[in-house]
């Protein structure tokens, strides 16, 4: 796994440039028909609403394009419950495993999930030979024309999460608020990610047992 700081930002701002591009050739994505939602989207106008959809989007159109990104080896994650959606080699011959993430534009950031802190650890302990990232795609709700537009995209090395969070009543997701924020994220290497990690999944399992 590429641990050194400079690669790792090269590799994100890479990927974050070709996600910004394949987005421009995207855009928008039709849900519906006005007159099929007579009152708008009411409380479906939220990012979880559409996540799945997203993800697919983004995953297939990415495999698609992927001699044009200079992507290879691109693999659909096995299962829908692990901690990433797809991987892929970069020219170098590096991995990048990619999960996709939500976010409306112009909400206020809150503690999100990222995933499992077990299966996160299970992913950094194991031998993978690459880095994982949160990509998370930046969407709009609009009416006339019934749909979603993705108007931007963030990518953030999970490793450098600054604010490390384990919920205890939430079957111990890690959380956070800043997982679209690269200006306040901490760079660390693997085994210091993993050392805060199992920290804040120890604190998480006492207080569901204290």
């Amino acid at each position: 796994m590429v641990s050194n700081v400079e690669e790792i930002e090269k590799h994100r701002s890479e990927l974050e440039a070709t996600l910004k591009s394949l987005l421009s050739e995207i855009e928008f994505i039709p849900i519906g028909i006005a007159n099929q939602f007579p009152y708008g989207w009411r409380k479906a106008a939220k990012g979880r609403t559409v996540w799945r959809l997203l993800e697919e989007l983004i995953s297939q159109n990415l495999e698609l394009k992927a001699k044009k990104f200079g992507l290879d080896d691109f693999l659909p994650a096995d299962s829908e419950v692990g901690v990433y959606d797809f991987s892929f080699r970069l020219p170098d011959g590096d991995r990048i495993y990619i999960n996709v993430k939500s976010a409306v534009s112009g909400r206020k950031s809150s503690k999100d999930d990222i995933s499992k802190a077990v299966k996160l650890l299970e992913f950094y302990n194991s031998d993978h030979d690459g880095n994982l990232f949160i990509v998370t795609i930046e969407i709009k709700f609009h009416e006339e024309v019934f749909g979603i537009e993705l108007s931007d995209c963030y990518v953030v090395p999970v490793a450098w999460l600054p604010d490390v969070y384990v919920n205890p009543s939430n079957n111990g997701n890690l959380q956070s608020s800043k997982y679209k924020d690269i200006a306040s994220a901490v760079p660390r290497s693997k085994g210091d990610f993993v050392a805060v990690l199992t920290s804040a999944l120890e604190v998480a399992r006492g207080k569901r047992t204290g």
